[in-house]
């Protein structure tokens, strides 16, 4: 009888330990698998989030970033955008310039990495990037004003020539149910996609993003597009994109019982300065409500012939960080 309890009782001691053994393993594997998807992350990199916004003021190398659950106020990138590691889009974009078998993505970009010469009708820069993992549903759609950025599947390499000049970084999860209609906007802003390899199954039935990765441009009316997403978390944010062909035309500042002003220059950010000279960022704030657009192209007459597409974001915290900036204003010129 002693026999059999001392062995029992070994037993028990021993399942116990392999229990402490395996827990960190398991910790482990989660954590490894949390990191293995295309959401938008945390200022540090370290957790999901439903939209990341990173402005960086010409001159800086870090800029000032909001999320979606830190974006009372501007705060200073964890770590410069030189380095990929420890920061929101590095981490976002880590299975874009590496390889990882259930990560897929189409890029677009006007000046492509490695042709800088490239003639294009756009000015569109962005990426579309999802999990192919059965079973799981997450995606991404990052818009921003980089030229040349990300290569794909060569490393991280931020360009440093930029460092100079103002950008802005959008990153918005999605349901994958989104892409068609990001697509369908896409369509009439007539990017130039540099790469995809986005499987055809995991967009079976999406016509639009079929035509997207395949070139294809409408040709025929309509010349404009307005397409509605919504993001993936609770609460969702509701996204309305614009976009026309370079056969429609818009008109200029002048609007019929319209006042739209012009950010004086400088404007602080946070505590950083933009100025007009070296900023290439185009947005808005509307008065009154809530919408924060990011547009891909200034507006101006000579931008009249040109395809372009609008971004706006229904989300009271982006207005207001946005809003904060357009606090000093000049009217449009007459």
């Amino acid at each position: 009888m002693i026999g059999r309890r001392t062995t029992f009782c070994s037993s028990k001691v021993q399942e116990r330990m392999l229990k402490y053994v395996h827990l960190p393993v398991y910790f482990i594997l989660i954590t490894f698998s949390q990191s293995q998807n295309p959401k938008c992350r945390s200022n540090d990199g370290g957790a999901d989030v439903d939209w990341a916004i990173l402005y960086k003021a010409p001159g800086q190398t870090r800029g000032k970033i909001i999320v979606s659950n830190s974006a009372g106020a501007w705060v200073d990138g964890a770590v410069a955008l030189t380095t990929r590691a420890g920061q929101s889009f590095g981490v976002t974009l880590e299975h874009v310039i590496g390889d990882n078998a259930a990560i897929k993505f189409l890029a677009y970009n006007n000046v492509p990495p490695g042709m800088p010469k490239v003639k294009t009708k756009s000015n569109s820069k962005g990426l579309i990037i999802l999990q192919t993992t059965p079973g799981t549903d997450a995606a991404s759609w990052i818009v921003h004003t980089v030229p040349g950025f990300p290569a794909a599947k060569t490393g991280y390499s931020w360009p440093v020539a930029e460092n100079a000049n103002g950008h802005l970084l959008i990153c918005l999860t999605i349901p994958e149910s989104q892409i068609n209609a990001i697509a369908a906007s896409l369509l009439r802003a007539e990017p130039l996609v540099h790469y995809n390899d986005i499987p055809e199954t995991e967009t079976a039935g999406m016509e639009y993003f079929k035509k997207l990765a395949d070139g294809q441009f409408a040709t025929v009316p309509p010349y404009t597009s307005r397409q509605s997403i919504k993001t993936k978390g609770a609460p969702e944010v509701t996204v309305n994109v614009y976009s026309k062909l370079a056969a429609s035309r818009y008109g200029d500042c002048r609007v019929l019982q319209r006042n739209i002003r012009l950010i004086k220059s400088p404007a602080r950010v946070g505590d950083h300065d933009t100025n007009l000279d070296a900023d290439l960022t185009n947005w808005a704030v509307s008065d009154p409500g809530n919408i924060f657009c990011h547009i891909d192209r200034p507006y101006a007459k000579n931008q009249t012939v040109e395809s372009a597409m609008a971004v706006c974001i229904d989300q009271a915290d982006i207005f207001a960080r946005f809003n904060d900036i357009a606090a000093q204003v000049e009217n449009c010129p007459q």
